[in-house]
């Protein structure tokens, strides 16, 4: 019984397919024609560099290069999983590539927000200004002696500005308002990043 299953790992091992290995991040590793580090060396390979492993035979490891060329590596200087210098390379590609769409996708956006709050501000202003009107048609309520209608009549009844000014303080803290709602909506949308 021992031997059959010794004879399954015999051909488990002997049955190796081709594996993608790197060369790991710590070194520069010589690609030799013969199983040792005494023969003709190939080439040249730097941390990262890929390949792939067609047998192992003790210490050193069979190798096919990306441009076809076999040769034979040190084992212990492979590993199956992708360095980190490898890896950062990658991710710093897709980073620079999603900086150069996000900015142009972020103007996009707040472009049609400012446009979207412009118009509700125009409906708001028209709002005011119909119950403004409605409010000037409107008979003055009779007041009772000593109430606060005839106080305010007599405040603004020789100043007409001070409309005029109550009206342009409105119109300043509902630009704020809608400026700030903005601020808000972008810096939440876009974690920060005011685009005006």
């Amino acid at each position: 019984m021992k031997w059959l299953i010794a004879l399954c790992l015999a051909l488990a091992a002997a049955r190796v397919t081709a594996a993608t290995a790197y060369v790991t991040d710590e070194l520069v590793l010589g690609v030799y024609a013969e199983q040792n580090n005494q023969g003709q060396r190939l080439t040249t390979l730097h941390s990262g560099a890929r390949l792939e492993t067609l047998s192992v035979n003790g210490e050193f490891t069979q190798v096919r290069l990306t441009d076809g060329a076999e040769g034979w590596v040190k084992s212990a200087y492979l590993t199956t999983r992708e360095p980190v210098t490898a890896r950062v390379k990658q991710l710093e590609e897709e980073l620079d590539r999603s900086r150069a769409t996000t900015p142009a996708l972020a103007e996009a956006a707040a472009h049609s927000e400012v446009l979207q709050l412009k118009q509700e501000l125009a409906a708001t202003q028209s709002e005011l200004a119909a119950a403004n009107s409605a409010l000037a048609a409107a008979p003055a309520p009779a007041a009772a002696p000593g109430g606060i209608m005839p106080s305010i009549s007599a405040a603004t009844s020789g100043r007409p500005w001070t409309g005029i000014f109550a009206a342009v303080v409105a119109l300043a803290c509902g630009f704020w308002l809608g400026y700030g709602t903005l601020a808000r909506r972008i810096k939440r949308k876009f974690g920060g990043l005011k685009v005006y």
